[in-house]
């Protein structure tokens, strides 16, 4: 259904530090580093046919977070949960909501951890025990 999610920065190096530590938690290389036609940096993480992207926004102004918008990774296992949050963590995100566990959603019992990036943006990781 989605080609790629892009998120916005203020601060692209230190996106930069952030991504590749958590996502590199999930085994995603090195991100494409590509200027947009307006010069503004961005960087591409590509990974299992998707593509993450962090960019600077071209209109000139602040990178904004979306009120009630998260991003959620798959992870293969509950550890990988825990270690995508604390490598978060560790790296200038922020602990949000509940600490990393099980939790009853509507999509049944997942394991999860929600972070805020550097930016503010909420990441979840997600992990779906086996039934």
């Amino acid at each position: 259904m989605f080609s790629h999610v892009m998120v916005g920065t203020s601060d692209i190096e230190r996106s930069k530090k952030f991504y590749d530590a958590v996502l590199g938690t999930l085994g995603v290389g090195e991100p494409i580093r590509n200027n947009a036609k307006t010069g503004h940096a961005r960087l591409f993480y590509r990974f299992n046919g998707g593509t993450f992207v962090v960019g600077e926004p071209i209109n000139g102004e602040c990178a904004s977070f979306a009120n009630g918008g998260t991003i959620g990774f798959n992870c293969d296992s509950p550890e990988r949960v825990h270690q995508f949050h604390d490598v978060a963590v560790v790296h200038g995100g922020k602990s949000i909501e509940n600490p990393p566990g099980l939790r009853e959603t509507a999509m049944g019992t997942l394991y999860l951890a929600y972070v805020r990036d550097p930016d503010g943006n909420k990441l979840c990781a997600l992990h779906r025990p086996e039934a």
